[in-house]
């Protein structure tokens, strides 16, 4: 197939895995669906909204409409943000934190997506690098590419709960080491670390001297044995910047309203003149709509304990529904139980399929045969795992998988 021969680098194309978007994947995928008698069922992309069982509250509504309608808020917001809106994420944070944030230490930013470019811009110098996890969200290493930053990845460990490799982390670093990323709870392993382990990450972060990138988009979202912890609880240890959204929360991925947050309560960024740098560099990339921002108080104060444990309730049985189904197909292994997020890894077992190559070959076979969309693990660093998306309605998620079972059946040898 052509799609195939683009990400393999075939003639056709200069683009591979590594250096394309999940949604570019996830579209040629969808491209080389080849059936009108199944409907599509995309697990490939964390977007809940697309079923009805996942929708956001009335009250954030209400405060979007209201916001909107006052008319106080169609010009421009300060490139940091609405006062009122960082406010709102101060407190918000500070709620699971053992000290207290302040509206200055919050930057508004248009979804995560960019908050993680301004943090990699803001902490770029020449011959820099930076520690990424493998697997890893893949617009780390194209924000990094795009700022000259060297990519250092340390594995996270399948057998132990995907857990840091803490001794690959003390190797990889040396004088140029930036920074390094904690995706907890993870995208895309499923993971929700315990407060031991983020303990360890923190003192070795300090005892290296690089600063540590929390990305909390998924904060909260956890439904196993490992209650959710903040990095920035320990950022009396070493300095935590925090990355986070209402994107997946709340249920509103499309309203594009993240932040950055410099959650360590000394004066770490300030005597670094990281502060500075932020506002500069703020002022160069616009944020979220104004009448977004305005909202945001309302929709944290709006929103009741019942919406996020109906979520919550939600997402364990489907999550319960895709790891049992999973195991039970031969050509896959599931190392460890989702505990979090909306998304886990699996691993494909090749050697048990009859034409079929590898993880891509899998995926783009799967939606031409059956129409249904996974992300091939190559697209987050991990060749021959796939990344399944359970944050699905459960009669869709179990179709697919059905499908999925039949697939591996008719392939296998």
């Amino acid at each position: 197939m052509k799609e195939q021969q683009c990400l393999h680098g075939g003639e056709e194309a200069d683009e591979s895995p590594q250096n394309i978007t999940i949604k570019g994947i996830l579209g040629l995928l969808m491209e080389s669906v080849d059936s009108d008698d199944k409907q599509v069922i995309s697990l490939g992309i964390g977007d809940p909204t697309v079923y009805s069982c996942f929708r956001a509250t009335v009250a954030a509504q209400e405060a979007v409409v209201d916001a909107l309608r006052c008319a106080k808020f169609n010009g421009y917001s300060p490139t940091v943000g609405l006062p009122q809106t960082r406010k709102a994420i101060a407190d918000y944070l500070s709620n699971d934190l053992p000290y207290e944030l302040s509206a200055d230490d919050v930057y508004i930013t248009a979804g995560c997506t960019q908050a993680i470019e301004v943090a990699l811009s803001v902490l770029a110098r020449p011959g820099c690098n930076i520690l990424l996890p493998k697997p890893c969200f893949p617009i780390y290493g194209l924000c990094a590419a795009f700022r000259n930053i060297e990519v250092r990845y340390f594995d996270l460990l399948s057998d132990d709960g995907w857990e840091v490799d803490l001794h690959a982390v003390e190797e990889l670093t040396d004088h140029n080491t930036t920074a390094m990323v904690i995706i907890n709870p993870g995208n895309p392993c499923g993971n929700v670390y315990t407060y031991q382990h983020l303990e360890e990450i923190a003192e070795t972060a300090k005892r290296l001297g690089i600063i540590l990138i929390a990305d909390e988009v998924y904060g909260h979202l956890a439904f196993g044995d490992n209650p959710f912890v903040p990095m920035g609880t320990f950022g009396t240890v070493a300095p935590v910047l925090t990355l986070g959204s209402l994107s997946k929360r709340w249920l509103v991925p499309g309203w594009r309203l993240g932040w950055l947050a410099t959650t360590t309560p000394d004066d770490t960024f300030k005597h670094a003149k990281f502060v500075e740098r932020l506002k500069k560099y703020s002022d160069i990339c616009g944020g979220p709509a104004t009448f977004i921002q305005a909202a945001v108080p309302g929709i944290i104060e709006g929103t009741r304990d019942v919406f996020f444990e109906k979520n919550i309730r939600l997402l364990q049985q489907t999550s319960d529904l895709c790891y049992r189904k999973m195991k039970a197909i031969s050509c896959f292994s599931c190392p460890s139980k989702p505990q979090g997020s909306m998304a886990f890894m699996v691993k494909l077992n090749s050697y048990l399929l009859k034409s079929i190559s590898d993880d891509l070959d899998f995926c783009f076979k799967l939606a031409r045969e059956e129409s249904v969309i996974i992300l091939p693990g190559v697209a987050v660093g991990l060749k021959n795992w796939l990344r399944i998306t359970f944050a699905a309605e459960p009669s869709s998620l179990e179709e697919a998988l059905e499908r999925m079972k039949s697939f591996c059946e008719r392939h296998a040898r």
